[in-house]
């Protein structure tokens, strides 16, 4: 008999800087300003614009819950309780027998520009993979971007994470213009073994942005 695979629980994950909420209606005024901002670093990532589409991407991804695709998270900016993006688990990976989770991927992430470079993403990503391997105990989590995302390729690269490689024609573009092509993706990850070092590692990042904002 194969065990029933159900998406694990994931409550708000709170840091200094960032709380990772469920997604929900009450965030769609924060990322309906959030997504307004200067919108030129959003080229590789499906971002929404004005209220109608901020209203039907969290419909969506509700929907993409409810049917357990997904995890999403807003973030939301501790110092102004501003909901200033969203970010995600995904691609759940269970044991076939005991349905025991033992990969994940982290993704779909967005920040608003005014959120970028303030430590927020650090610490986002520091909740979600130390939930994921410490409350989860996966074995490996994932994180892949468009191969031609130089700037997120440099981001992930950054948290300690092992590029493994492109697919190729992986999974269709989010670049406005491209509908109905596939994107390249580049794909990296971490495992269990290798989390001790990058959550410390990541731990001093963060100090360093916070003692550096007081």
């Amino acid at each position: 008999m194969v065990a029933t695979c159900r998406l694990p629980d994931a409550g708000p994950l709170t840091g200094r800087l960032v709380r990772l909420e469920a997604l929900g209606q009450e965030h769609l005024e924060g990322l309906c300003a959030s997504s307004a901002e200067d919108r030129s670093t959003f080229g590789f990532t499906t971002v929404p614009h004005g209220a109608e589409q901020t209203g039907e991407y969290v419909k969506d991804l509700l929907s993409a819950r409810a049917r357990g695709d997904t995890l999403p998270f807003a973030q939301v900016r501790m110092d102004d309780g501003r909901a200033v993006g969203v970010t995600r688990y995904l691609s759940f990976r269970f044991r076939e027998g005991d349905g025991l989770l033992y990969a994940v991927e982290i993704g779909g992430t967005w920040l608003a520009p005014s959120a970028q470079g303030t430590g927020i993403n650090i610490e986002a990503k520091l909740l979600l993979l130390g939930h994921a391997f410490e409350a989860w105990r996966v074995g490996r989590v994932d994180l892949k971007t468009d191969a031609r995302n130089e700037r997120s390729r440099a981001a992930i690269a950054a948290l300690g994470a092992t590029f493994e490689g492109v697919l190729r024609g992986w999974q269709p573009s989010l670049v406005e213009g491209e509908e109905g092509r596939l994107r390249d993706s580049a794909i990296y990850s971490i495992v269990d073994g290798e989390w001790p070092e990058i959550c410390r590692s990541l731990a001093r990042r963060l100090d360093r942005y916070i003692r550096g904002s007081a």
